[in-house]
């Protein structure tokens, strides 16, 4: 097989400059969507690459080579990928599977014990008010989802402050933000070199909630404010805390998403800057190191294709 099969095993090593470039210079709406599709694709790449990798291995064996009729000695004649290489590509592709299995069960059964909990909680327009000193807030995702918010973070924000809390915490119910993380945390388990761009979209969700509270309050400096104390708040309270677990990565205590998921600091500079627009350059350049990965994808399944009728016993 040629080299373009190697390519998106090569194009991960992109993913901290891409992760760091998209969530700083990007409008949050549109980095958390293209840093969501480029951990998918670049993951479904580099799974077909290893599987193409790992069938030319299975070629070079000559009792798995007759079960697909197959020639193993035209195979190690026309196929230059060592059999070592396509070895190890083998038990790469079943680690990255088992662990996307894996992250894919955990996910599941934390969306679906989260839509439990909102289903069995009594609200107010989607709002959830438990007593608890520990000043605390997030989204419960379900079916409809809640807002769920301690006394505790109550009494920590003014009144005109509860708005923004509120305005943020449903953004990431309205905008599903618990599946751009479950799904970008599915590309970071098949494959470890896309883990910031998992970690990016953790900060893009609550860069996109907090636009949008700003968006809805019409005062970013008051937004900033909020998320500041939220934060300090948090930080000074121990770890404790009665309210549910967390579920998809984003909700329960020390994951509060208006005080302390993602950079607090960058955020709160975030607020007080102008809205970031929409970069055209580096959105091209993102798809295009997308369609580079696929598009070699291709090329390679086609070259394996090739390989086997040429090595096919008639």
């Amino acid at each position: 097989m040629r080299i373009l099969v190697y390519l998106p095993l090569l194009l991960p090593l992109l993913a901290p400059l891409g992760a760091r470039q998209l969530s700083e210079r990007c409008e949050p709406r549109l980095a958390t969507w293209l840093l969501t599709v480029s951990s998918l694709v670049l993951a479904m790449a580099g799974i077909i690459s290893l599987g193409l990798l790992a069938t030319t291995g299975v070629t070079r064996v000559p009792q798995l080579a007759g079960l697909g009729h197959w020639s193993a000695g035209t195979a190690r004649r026309e196929d230059p990928t060592e059999l070592s290489v396509a070895v190890l590509a083998g038990l790469l592709l079943g680690g990255a599977l088992v662990m996307a299995a894996r992250m894919l069960w955990r996910r599941a059964r934390a969306l679906a014990a989260a839509a439990l909990d909102a289903a069995c909680m009594p609200t107010r327009d989607g709002v959830v008010v438990v007593e608890d000193p520990a000043p605390d807030a997030f989204a419960l995702p379900g079916v409809p989802g809640r807002v769920v918010v301690s006394t505790g973070m109550l009494h920590t924000l003014d009144e005109g402050e509860h708005g923004i809390l509120l305005a943020h915490e449903r953004a990431h119910l309205s905008a599903h933000h618990y599946a751009f993380v479950a799904l970008a945390q599915l590309g970071a388990a098949a494959n470890p070199l896309l883990r910031p761009l998992a970690t990016a979209v953790g900060y893009t969700t609550e860069r996109w909630a907090d636009e949008y509270a700003a968006t809805v309050t019409g005062d970013r400096v008051r937004v900033a404010r909020a998320v500041g104390k939220a934060a300090v708040a948090a930080h000074a309270t121990p770890v404790r805390s009665r309210l549910p677990g967390a579920a998809l990565g984003i909700l329960g205590r020390r994951r509060n998403p208006l005080a302390t998921a993602g950079p607090v600091p960058r955020r709160v500079a975030a607020l007080l800057a102008p809205p970031l627009g929409r970069r055209p350059l580096l959105t091209a350049a993102t798809l295009a190191v997308l369609l580079t990965a696929v598009w070699s994808s291709a090329e390679a399944a086609h070259d394996l294709h090739q390989l086997l009728k040429t090595i096919g016993v008639r």
